[in-house]
């Protein structure tokens, strides 16, 4: 049995394949990142899964692509804690980047990719390699444009009474916005990126107000510029885009990628229909 897997930082998508490349069963578990996630909940959030506790013996090899995977440490972690639970496999773990390549680009194709969902990442695929400008110093130094990042502004623009009344009204309306809980969520509970980004939501639903025309049109621009124009070639080459507000802001990025004379890709959701069609050529 095959297992592919597609994590980010709020959830991971897997689907298991026979030998064939014939889909046995696609499930989900909650984000597996080994950045922000300690030994113990991963272990749990593997174990509370019925399909993969039911298979896990029978599965030999694991493509795992996730958020979080980008240092040689972290992939040790991760390959360390797939080696206890799943016994029969060899495992192969990648950042997310990959996931995102293999979904929206052929081998041989330069392009560059990015991933805007609840995380953001930038790099450019010559065809054959992989070349990243920008290092990643997680959610809360970086991220632009990602769900974390409209959050982390939504939050702060209301307690800095920056949101026009009646959006600030319907945003309280909507969300448990006490200082207390927020400060829970983001200090004390895990996954605080995931929490954040829950609020993004909130930008996506509203987007024909004026006030969070600017904030997303300000946050994509913002990404274009620290990350994609950071390679020399990002006018002559398609720039792609995996990822849930890539997606649901995908008139918004269109806007800002003709503004800055770039070349519209693909954008896709979830890589993980593209990342399986890529396993099954290569079995």
């Amino acid at each position: 049995m095959i297992l592919i897997v597609d994590s980010g930082a709020t959830k991971s998508d897997w689907i298991a394949l026979n030998d064939k490349g014939e889909q046995l069963f696609m499930t989900q578990t909650l984000g597996l990142s080994p950045e922000v996630l300690t030994r113990e909940v991963i272990e749990d959030r593997l174990a509370n899964n019925f399909e993969l506790s039911k298979n896990k013996e029978k599965v030999t090899k694991l493509h795992f692509y996730g958020a979080g995977c980008g240092t040689e440490r972290m992939r040790l972690f991760l390959k360390d804690i797939f080696k206890v639970f799943f016994p029969n496999a060899v495992a192969e773990v990648k950042e997310d980047t990959y996931a995102a390549i293999h979904a929206t680009t052929k081998l041989g194709d330069p392009g560059i990719v990015c991933i805007l969902g609840t995380g953001s990442n930038c790099s450019y695929y010559d065809g054959e390699n992989v070349h990243q400008k920008v290092t990643s110093l997680g959610y809360i130094l970086m991220d632009d444009g990602s769900g974390n990042f409209f959050g982390r502004k939504l939050l702060r623009d209301y307690y800095f009474h920056k949101i026009p009344k009646d959006l600030a009204d319907k945003f309280a309306a909507e969300y448990d916005l006490e200082a207390d809980v927020i400060k829970e969520n983001l200090y004390k509970q895990p996954n605080p990126n995931t929490y954040l980004a829950t609020f993004a939501r909130f930008i996506i639903e509203n987007k024909d107000h004026p006030y969070s025309r600017g904030v997303i049109n300000k946050g994509l621009q913002q990404f274009i510029n620290n990350n994609v124009m950071q390679f020399e070639l990002a006018t002559k080459v398609p720039v792609n885009f995996v990822g849930s507000i890539s997606y649901f802001l995908r008139d918004e990025l269109a806007k800002v990628i003709e503004r800055n004379d770039l070349i519209l890709g693909v954008i896709r959701r979830r890589p993980i229909e593209g990342l399986v069609d890529f396993h099954r050529s290569t079995i």
